[in-house]
C-alpha cells in the first residue's frame, strides 16, 4: 500500500513541477480552453500510465515534453475523447492572456497553421530551451533544429492573419 501512496506522491510532485510545461504544450495545440483542458487531461493520463516506465535516463522535463508533444501531435482531437473521465481543475488560463494581448493572439493563430512537428519545435524554442535539449526531446539532430527553426520563422513571417 505504501508503494502505491509513494507513486501517487511522486507523480503529484512531478505534475506540480512540470505543470507549466504541460499547459504550454497543450495550449499551443488547442483552439480554445475546452480543447486545451481535454489535452491536459489526456497528457496526464499518459504520464500516469508511463510513470512506472520512466527510467530517468533523461530529465523529468524532457520526458514530460516528449509525452505531452507526442500526445498532442498524435491525438485525433475529434475521435479520441475520454468522455467518462473526471474533468481536472486547471488553474492556468493561457487563453485569457490572448484577449489582453492581440500580438499573442496573432502569434498563436500563426503557429496553429504550422505542421504539428513544427509547432512542437517552435514551442520548445519559445520556451528558451537550448538546441541540444530540443534535439533530444524531438529526436532530431542539433543541426536539424537550427535549420528547421530558420524555415519556421520564415513561414511565420509570411503568414497573414
Amino acid at each position: 500500500m505504501k508503494q502505491k501512496e509513494q507513486k501517487e506522491s511522486d507523480f503529484e510532485q512531478l505534475v506540480k513541477e512540470q505543470k507549466q510545461t504541460i499547459y504550454s504544450v497543450c495550449y499551443l495545440f488547442a483552439n480554445d480552453r475546452q480543447e486545451a483542458d481535454d489535452l491536459v487531461q489526456e497528457v496526464l493520463i499518459r504520464l500516469w500510465n508511463g510513470f512506472d516506465g520512466f527510467k530517468k535516463l533523461s530529465s523529468a522535463k524532457t520526458w514530460v515534453y516528449r509525452v505531452a508533444l507526442n500526445t498532442c501531435v498524435t491525438l485525433d482531437k475529434r475521435h479520441n475523447r475520454r468522455p467518462d473521465c473526471m474533468p481536472l481543475e486547471v488553474d492556468i488560463d493561457l487563453f485569457a492572456d490572448e484577449e489582453a494581448c492581440p500580438a499573442a493572439s496573432r502569434l498563436h493563430k500563426r503557429i496553429a497553421k504550422l505542421h504539428p512537428f513544427d509547432r512542437a519545435l517552435i514551442l520548445l524554442w519559445l520556451e528558451d530551451l537550448p538546441y541540444d535539449e530540443i534535439a533530444a526531446i524531438l529526436g532530431i539532430t542539433v543541426d536539424n533544429v537550427s535549420v528547421r527553426l530558420v524555415r519556421i520563422r520564415q513561414k511565420l513571417k509570411s503568414f497573414t492573419d
